[in-house]
């Protein structure tokens, strides 16, 4: 019991000391395990804790690095960091630098002992007084503790999503579990990974009318009824895509029930809107886990009382993405200068290159017309950034664009590019999410929140889920088509791009929506997982990452060479994390494929 208590206090601590979420109350630092469990404030503040464990995707890796640097989006300037052991393939069950097993699993320990005593709050001081300012603040006590239970399930059914992105199947608990008692470990069992995306899709359907359409500005990141129906609508994509159905790389691995949904499972995806039964589908019926998939989304996109928008300027939604309508969940972080400094070109004073994009990435960005750019065309090669998709200027700092008033001189000699120690090895620097009002000098830093879920990602959802189910031109009496979606995001104002056209073909389509969540997307955490989840993990991250040089021919003028930057490692063991070795050996789970 003493554990559970010091477990209790220090998560209350923490999320107090980052203010995450602004949902603390304040606590007393002398408790009592009756005071942690029967008091209305030190019970809000444990709901809040739960919190705490959401990922900070602007310096997820070792203090300073986005999940980027580990696919083809970005190189990480400082090679020290361990992000690297995944471009080299150098990790394994004993060194990850992803710790989402222990993040994950701590949240998942903290919300359930949190659902153990959530129920013992004493509020008999207000329930029996018969002012009626006491009773408007009983009721309202009441309603957020019931509320905070939904929160807390919301918030364990995402931790548990982000193990099996990464893991494939884990143990599903409803409880805590004594993880020193080694005979309590041993009776966990891998839960078959079928079961694990029906527990998280089952869960957002129960919580989700449970919680608010909307908070105040004040509360922003909290989980909201958008945030269950798009974590629902997120893992339910997984759920219909390749890789959770395929185990054929994985060398005749003997549970295959852990890496994929087989043919006999069964996945709950819904409640059937005429019964109000249980909709279970067959694993081995994939159009109809990807109609699910669009009905999941759509869902979101049909959720009126959010007032979710597509907001017109690109990088607000980065600068600002705590009050932000295009925002569905985001973990705010406060104020600082950290990510700036992480991030800033070397050439400014206190920055330090920090995650640099990749020409891979770049390339991706289409031209003004919808064409591809293209090397080979003399024109586009010396004149790389000129009639690109705006978002590339929004995303990444080029040469000679501007930044932080003054011209980037990202060439060799200059003041950003090569020939400086730490300068970066690509040619790009970041810019989404970095605030070019942050002064360094001064010290003067800006609110910083990281997006979990937006607008965006809903339509895209719903395009790829669609096409896979439909085609693109079939909207199936759901009033927006495959095509309908993506251009959604294509051509909202401020981005402008030209329509994809009806006659495209279910093929043509898939790459369409592919290379739009790239570009759409990137730097947000989503390539890693996409291109594992589509099976081109072996093309995309197992290939140099590339770069540009640069160097000016004469003043105003410059002359663009690709160049290849590092060599990148892929093996399909990578398709999912390893167990970690220690708790794999003490539960005595079967480590994953390969590894």
């Amino acid at each position: 019991m003493r554990k559970k208590i010091n477990n209790i206090v220090s998560a209350m601590l923490a999320v107090l000391a980052v203010g995450a979420c602004d949902l603390s109350p304040e606590i007393e630092l002398s408790m009592t395990l009756e005071d942690v469990t029967t008091t209305y404030n030190n019970t809000m503040a444990r709901a809040a804790a739960v919190y705490m464990y959401l990922p900070n995707g602007l310096s997820y890796i070792g203090g300073d690095a986005m999940l980027a640097s580990a696919c083809d989006e970005a190189e990480h300037t400082n090679e020290g960091n361990s992000i690297q052991l995944f471009n080299t393939g150098a990790w394994s069950q004993l060194s990850n630098p992803d710790d989402a097993w222990t993040r994950c699993f701590n949240g998942i320990y903290a919300a359930n002992l949190y659902l153990e005593n959530c129920d013992d709050v004493n509020l008999d001081y207000l329930k029996y007084d018969s002012d009626e300012s006491v009773q408007a603040q009983y009721e309202l006590y009441v309603a957020n503790l019931e509320r905070a239970k939904y929160e807390v399930r919301f918030l364990r059914a995402f931790y548990y999503f982000e193990l099996i992105e990464r893991y494939g199947a884990v143990p599903v608990m409803e409880k805590t579990y004594d993880v020193a008692d080694e005979a309590e470990y041993r009776s966990l069992p891998r839960t078959p990974l079928a079961d694990c995306f029906s527990f998280i899709v089952r869960e957002c359907d129960e919580v989700a009318d449970f919680l608010p359409a909307r908070y105040g500005s004040d509360e922003s990141g909290r989980a909201t009824k958008g945030a269950a129906l798009a974590l629902k609508s997120r893992a339910l994509l997984y759920a219909a895509s390749d890789l959770y159905h395929d185990a054929s790389w994985a060398g005749g691995y003997s549970n295959p029930e852990f890496i994929s949904i087989r043919d006999t499972d069964e996945v709950y995806v819904g409640k059937d809107a005429a019964t109000g039964e249980a909709r279970m589908v067959s694993g081995g019926d994939r159009a109809a886990l990807w109609d699910a998939a669009a009905q999941a989304a759509k869902a979101v996109i049909d959720l009126t009382d959010a007032r979710y928008t597509l907001l017109t300027t690109y990088s607000d939604i980065f600068l600002t993405a705590a009050t932000s309508m295009e925002t569905i969940l985001c973990r705010r972080i406060g104020n600082s200068t950290y990510f700036e400094s992480s991030n800033y070109s070397i050439g400014f004073d206190g920055g330090n290159s920090g995650t640099t994009p990749s020409q891979n990435l770049v390339d991706a960005f289409e031209m003004t017309n919808g064409s591809t750019f293209d090397w080979n065309n003399p024109d586009m090669a010396a004149d790389p950034y000129t009639d690109r998709d705006p978002r590339l200027g929004y995303a990444i700092i080029t040469n000679n664009s501007t930044f932080k008033d003054r011209t980037m001189e990202i060439y060799s000699g200059g003041l950003d590019g090569e020939g400086i120690t730490h300068a970066t090895r690509t040619g790009y620097y970041l810019k989404k999410y970095v605030d070019p009002n942050v002064d360094l000098v001064q010290n003067r830093g800006t609110n910083h929140s990281w997006i979990i879920f937006r607008f965006a990602e809903m339509y895209l959802n719903y395009a790829e889920a669609m096409n896979e189910a439909y085609g693109p031109n079939d909207n199936h009496g759901y009033g927006l088509t495959a095509i309908d979606a993506i251009n959604r995001i294509r051509q909202r104002i401020g981005v402008s791009m030209p329509a994809v056209p009806t006659s495209v073909s279910q093929e043509g389509f898939r790459d369409k929506v592919r290379n739009e969540r790239r570009v759409e997307f990137c730097f947000e955490g989503h390539r890693m997982f996409d291109v594992r989840r589509w099976m081109i993990a072996e093309e995309t991250l197992g290939t140099p990452l590339r770069g540009v040089s640069v160097t000016q021919a004469s003043l105003g003028s410059f002359t663009y060479t690709p160049i290849n930057v590092e060599n990148r490692v892929f093996q399909s063991k990578m398709y999912f994390y390893p167990i970690p070795q220690t708790d794999q050996q003490i539960a005595g789970w079967v480590q994953n494929p390969l590894w």
